[in-house]
């Protein structure tokens, strides 16, 4: 597409992500909310791009809660995270990186997987990323608004993850991403992001976002968003953790909601 077309979907889509649910993670809900058994809430939340800072990370460690972390590969302390967060007891996914469609402005780091990878690569680089995560019980893709909807790609890329007996988030990075879809065809465990929590690093901006997926979780039995590593996000979801303490909904790791 052109570049104007281009900039109105990026807009559009951002914007949807952030004041409600896509189209598709729409359907998601709602074919989840079929399956959906009576029971407590259950929300959980992922914390992505886990590797650059100790201290940031620590700070959600010492919150106390059920928290999975999405640990990118190759960082200088990717491998040494991925070892203290598993002795803490929390969950951890390989956050892969995978091509975004404006890759001139947002680069997805190493170990990143490209449209156009044949399926040696993709099974070498995912072989290799996943041994400097060590404990990693899923996979999480970093970025990939163009990679995620290229089917064959994507398709390789989850068939080593099941072969590897590991289940898959799509964090929806593009609505018309093909990986929850894809996965369920390969019938393995996956499941997808509700809400982008931090888009705003603000945080009465984040605290509606960690509001929605309360109600989210309400109307569909559990709901999954994903934050960041940012001060403005630990203090808020602390504050949101105080608030439902006393409440019915649980937090849970993202396995729990698979």
């Amino acid at each position: 597409m052109n570049r104007r077309n281009f900039l109105l979907k990026s807009v559009g889509f951002l914007i949807g992500s952030y004041f409600g649910l896509n189209s598709f993670s729409k359907a998601f809900a709602k074919e989840k909310h079929r399956n959906h058994t009576a029971g407590q809430p259950r929300i959980a939340l992922i914390i992505d791009d886990i590797g650059f800072s100790l201290s940031h990370a620590r700070q959600f460690l010492n919150l106390g809660v059920p928290i999975t972390f999405a640990i990118l590969p190759r960082l200088v302390y990717s491998y040494d995270l991925a070892l203290e967060i598993h002795d803490n007891g929390h969950e951890i996914l390989l956050h892969q990186p995978m091509e975004p469609y404006n890759i001139d402005c947002f680069d997805p780091g190493p170990g990143a997987l490209y449209v156009g990878d044949g399926p040696d690569r993709i099974e070498s680089i995912i072989e290799e990323n996943i041994a400097d995560v060590p404990y990693a019980v899923g996979v999480n893709n970093h970025m990939g608004s163009r990679f995620t909807e290229a089917y064959q790609e994507i398709r390789q890329v989850l068939e080593n993850v099941k072969k590897r007996d590991l289940f898959f988030v799509d964090s929806f990075t593009s609505s018309h991403s093909m990986g929850y879809r894809t996965a369920k065809k390969l019938q393995m465990p996956a499941t997808g992001r509700n809400i982008f929590l931090d888009n705003l690093h603000d945080e009465s901006s984040i605290y509606v976002q960690l509001d929605k997926l309360k109600r989210h979780s309400k109307k569909y039995g559990h709901a999954v968003g994903i934050g960041h590593p940012f001060p403005e996000t630990v203090h808020t979801v602390g504050r949101f953790v105080e608030y439902i303490k006393d409440s019915d909904i649980s937090l849970v790791h993202v396995s729990d909601v698979l």
